[in-house]
């Protein structure tokens, strides 16, 4: 399906999704900032993303082929890509040897994650495609 195909006023309501999604995704890194889990780990444990990937997974299909479905897309994959990276971590932290490496692991990926929620969502805002950045 192509996006001139798609009256602007069905996407409308679509973008507003997209739009909580990453404001949910948001209040997780925010918990992981301020509380005493990490970013990551509010970001993947965290109800606010839990609700938010299940949201992804839910209305992902009414934006197939449209500019919104790179985001959708974007934001469920930062969400299994985090995952899998918090599993490295975990690897890593029970050995002595590489749990400094498992530190320094756990801050990229936080700032990783921040960055993108932040930089999605202001492509979001702007009505341009994640792939298009």
């Amino acid at each position: 399906m192509r996006d001139d195909l798609i009256p602007d006023s069905y996407l409308e309501g679509e973008r507003a999704w997209c739009h909580v999604i990453y404001a949910l995704h948001a209040v997780a890194v925010v918990i992981g900032v301020a509380g005493a889990a990490s970013v990551a780990g509010a970001f993947v444990f965290g109800v606010p993303s839990l609700i938010a990937v299940i949201l992804n997974y839910v209305k992902r299909g009414d934006v197939r082929g449209t500019w919104l479905d790179s985001h959708y897309r974007w934001q469920i994959r930062t969400f299994w890509f985090t995952a899998l990276w918090l599993l490295v971590y975990g690897l890593l932290i029970i050995t002595i040897i590489f749990i400094p490496i498992a530190w320094l692991l756990i801050v990229v990926l936080g700032l990783w994650v921040s960055y993108r929620v932040i930089r999605g969502w202001l492509a979001l805002s702007g009505r341009r495609a994640i792939d298009d950045l």
